[in-house]
């Protein structure tokens, strides 16, 4: 896993709120659901042990299975076919405990992961630990690094989450997105599904981790539609140049 280099980091070009500990939206970021719960049991078992490749052992990774409810992973499906799952089985885990390390709220001591005096304040503030997660994580992250392909993607973050802030305001659909930044009708049944493989893995999969996307699917005839909408959280941490421009929604 890599953080972005060059044009891709432009952090100060996105604005995002700070946000109250209590704030509710903040319970629609699988992410920081992660994070808040992997610290406070960090912080209640004193550490969380770690392999000879300083990888989280299977007894909390079969604890971060049951209790993240990670959105398409349930522990109902990920058991159903594996019985014993190691760190880099479930991705969120692996992601998350390399963003705790880069972000010092833990760290490896003596084959343990220790959380730091951050990490110790940050275990139950989950709106201070939302400033310093998810920023970092959407904008800064190679997400390349850890998708299925390493497909990189042309773009910027500025560029598309002010697209998609509009675009999505609505809801729309995943087909439809990558057809407004490339100008090609592709999807996962086309010639050119890798390219939406990479548009899903670095932009519309992080936003979602992040909880400010969240995707609907809907299979048949062959192939299947993406749904995509924007989660209350998107509209309460994000400060978008496009703002001006979404229409009021209506009430029924």
């Amino acid at each position: 896993m890599e953080l972005q280099r060059g044009l891709w980091q432009h952090p100060n070009m996105i604005k995002f709120r700070t946000l109250a500990d209590d704030h509710p939206d903040l319970a629609h970021s699988p992410l920081l659901r992660g994070a808040l719960l992997t610290l406070q049991y960090a912080q209640m078992h004193g550490s969380i042990g770690l392999t000879k490749t300083k990888a989280f052992k299977r007894v909390f990774v079969h604890w971060a299975v049951e209790h993240f409810d990670w959105p398409g992973k349930s522990a109902e499906e990920m058991f159903r076919y594996n019985k014993v799952i190691n760190e880099y089985e479930f991705p969120p885990l692996e992601v998350l405990h390399f963003l705790l390390i880069s972000l010092h709220l833990g760290r490896h001591f003596k084959g343990e992961f220790r959380l730091t005096k951050r990490g110790t304040e940050l275990a139950d503030a989950p709106g201070r630990l939302f400033a310093e997660l998810i920023p970092y994580f959407v904008i800064q992250i190679d997400h390349a690094s850890y998708s299925r392909f390493e497909d990189h993607l042309f773009g910027k973050w500025d560029v598309w989450m002010n697209v998609i802030n509009v675009e999505a305001d609505h809801g729309t659909t995943e087909a439809a997105l990558f057809e407004t930044f490339y100008g090609e009708p592709q999807d996962w049944h086309t010639a050119g599904w890798r390219e939406m493989a990479a548009f899903s893995s670095c932009v519309l999969g992080p936003l979602e981790w992040a909880g400010f996307l969240t995707e609907t699917r809907e299979d048949g005839a062959g192939k299947h539609v993406c749904h995509v909408f924007k989660t209350p959280l998107w509209r309460s941490a994000l400060n978008l140049d496009t703002d001006d421009m979404l229409r009021p929604m209506s009430v029924q």
